[in-house]
Formats: structure tokens, sequence, C-alpha cells
């Protein structure tokens, strides 16, 4: 006989068992979109212990609309290796330039993430920092509906190591340094220049403060740099830039 408390008690438990053990990570990252989850994965299948935190119901960032809804993306030559590691097909259009299906990105590289191990909790927005002794150890969490309703419910704490800000173009998890005088300006994304954008995300990914990691167009709108559109290469190397410097970091 199926039980309606059965299914409410399987889905509570398993849930709840999973954000046990997530309250202490090694890496957490903020927001799932395309380079948080492409640095996700790198990290998990090297052993490393990820958590991503996603404010929206679904995920995959802005890739599931492509270019104005027209759901195909566009990829460089540079990016391409990461769409191969995917495996992700693709069609090439000119050389050294890539086109694909932005539902098939989206929906491969989020069950990929999720088989190399990443936990990713939707539904759940980053409010906060945790910093100690001058350095991010942690992000504080709270229900997305209950940030949306402006409700005074207390957050909770996660542990990590390290945090990435994977949130897009508004850098929300970096904002919270700049409210408190711990960095400068966040001068936000430049005008669209796919070309100059395309490199700078990548060069942009960094560790700006300790314990912090920017990525995609987080990396761009803290230092300034133009935005790109639908091409999509930028993001997938940045995510797996910081992925690579931060395993440097924790195997030191």
């Amino acid at each position: 006989m199926l039980k309606d408390v059965e299914i409410s008690r399987v889905i509570v438990e398993n849930y709840m068992k999973g954000l046990l053990d997530s309250l202490t990570v090694d890496v957490a990252i903020v927001g799932a979109g395309p380079s948080g989850m492409v640095a996700g994965y790198y990290l998990a299948k090297e052993g490393v212990k990820v958590a991503i935190f996603e404010k929206k119901l679904s995920i995959g960032g802005g890739i599931w609309g492509g270019g104005m809804g027209f759901n195909k993306i566009v990829v460089q030559e540079d990016a391409k290796e990461i769409l191969n590691e995917f495996g992700i097909d693709y069609k090439p259009f000119r050389k050294g330039l890539y086109v694909a299906d932005a539902v098939e990105v989206a929906a491969t590289i989020a069950s990929r993430t999720v088989k190399a191990g990443v936990k990713i909790f939707n539904m759940v927005e980053v409010e906060d920092l945790v910093i100690k002794d001058g350095r991010v150890c942690g992000v504080v969490i709270n229900w997305t509906s209950v940030k949306m309703a402006g409700l005074h419910v207390d957050p909770l704490t996660i542990e990590a190591q390290y945090v990435i800000d994977s949130t897009g173009h508004e850098a929300q998890i970096t904002q919270h340094l700049l409210k408190r005088g711990m960095i400068e300006k966040i001068p936000g994304e430049g005008a669209m220049w796919a070309e100059m954008g395309e490199r700078l995300t990548v060069e942009n990914t960094k560790e700006i403060y300790p314990g912090l990691y920017v990525t995609g167009m987080a990396a761009n709108a803290v230092s300034g740099a133009p935005r790109m559109g639908p091409i999509f290469g930028g993001m997938f190397m940045s995510g797996r830039k910081a992925a690579k410097e931060i395993l440097e970091k924790l195997k030191k």
C-alpha cells in the first residue's frame, strides 16, 4: 500500500541528510550557472567536497535562453575541450567557433555535475558571508521564499575553506564585502564586447579576498570588464580555472 506520509518522510529524511552533510564543505559555490557548475564539476571530480547554492528554482543560469530566447549558444575553440569533457554535441559554423543546443548544454552540465558528487541546493539564497580573522570561511543561507516574503527568520551557516561567487552580472556575494568596506568598489560590467569580455572573464577569475573567488560574469562585474552575450566558452573556462587554482591551494 502506498502511503502519503511515506512519500513525505523519504523526501524530508533524504534532503536533511544531504543538508547536514553539507554544513561543512571544502568549497561552497553560490550560483548554479555555467561557471559555478563547471567549477563544481572539476573540483568534485578530484574528490573535493562541494555544495552549490542557487536561489532560483531552476539551475543553469543564462544558458537556457541562448540569445534572445533562441536556445542556441556559441563556444569558441579554446573551450571546445570542455564540451568534449561533458559529452556535449556541437557543430562548427566557421573556423574556431561552434554552436551547441542550449538545452542540451544546461541539462548535461547539470547532470554531470551532480553525478560527479556536487550537492546542489536550489531555492536557497546566500544572504551573507562568514568572515573570521580577515578571511571568508563560509556562507549564510536562508530559503529564497523567506527572503522574497521579507520575513524575519534567522539564517543558518555553512562552513567552507573557499567560497566562489558565481552569481553573474550583479556579483551579489562580493557585494557583502563592498558594503562592509572590505573592498573599495565594484565597477560593474562594461558594455557589450564579446571578444574582450570572453578573454577578460577568464583573466579576472581569481581570489579577490582571502577565501573568496569570483567566476563568470561576477568576475567581469568586479573588474569592470565588458559583457559578452550568448557565447559561453569564457564562462566554462572561468569555472575550470577557479577549480584548478583552488585544488592547488587545498593540496598545500
